[in-house]
């Protein structure tokens, strides 16, 4: 049952998303904060990750991960929730189609095998109605390593395409990306420390 309401939800999204252009123009109202034992469908075309990494020391290498789904859990205090979302791997788009395919190599990210990754956290940090910080375990390659992610933004609205609340924010977190096996080029010019820069939008379905 759980998982039929998710993919409702996800449906309905993408179908408002795809008419958004057809619809009269209207604002969004002010959704309060995340509702207390609530559970949110993540938005796949409002969810990405963005990452940053040195390249030479002179410019920053750039690039965007999709994700295929994802759920977010209220507890009923509103002080924390779970999240649970799952990247697609294989959507990396750098603007570069050469260096997507080298990205997508036993290089770096070894789509062939592992063509997902999985962030789940079960401590999420409320202040009032905005999410502060949320703590949890990304799952890449194989390997499993606790990251942080901090809030830049952070806000809920009430739809005017599907009534429906929506919350969301830019989250940011750096990590090694030694820590997941990932090391191809650091040795020269290619910086280890890696910036991911995540933005995440979810719909409440109950």
């Amino acid at each position: 049952m759980k998982k039929q309401l998710l993919i409702a939800a996800c449906t309905m999204a993408v179908a408002a998303i795809a008419t958004a252009q057809q619809a009269p123009e209207a604002a969004a109202k002010p959704g309060g904060g995340p509702i207390k034992g609530a559970s949110y469908i993540v938005d796949p075309t409002h969810t990405f990750v963005n990452y940053e990494m040195g390249h030479y020391g002179t410019t920053t290498n750039r690039g965007r991960f999709s994700t295929k789904d994802g759920s977010v859990k209220i507890d009923p205090s509103g002080t924390s929730g779970k999240i649970d979302i799952t990247m697609d791997i294989s959507s990396i788009n750098t603007g570069v189609d050469l260096l997507n395919r080298h990205l997508l190599s036993k290089d770096f990210f070894n789509v062939a095998e592992f063509s997902t990754a999985r962030c789940v956290s079960d401590v999420m940090t409320l202040d009032g109605e905005k999410v502060m910080e949320v703590n949890g375990t990304l799952t890449l390659m194989g390997k499993a390593k606790p990251v942080t992610l901090k809030a830049a933004r952070f806000n809920c609205y009430i739809s005017p395409l599907i009534n429906r609340q929506i919350c969301g924010g830019d989250f940011e977190t750096t990590v090694q990306r030694s820590d997941w096996g990932i090391t191809w080029g650091i040795p020269f010019g290619f910086e280890d420390k890696v910036k991911l820069l995540v933005q995440v939008e979810a719909i409440n379905i109950q």
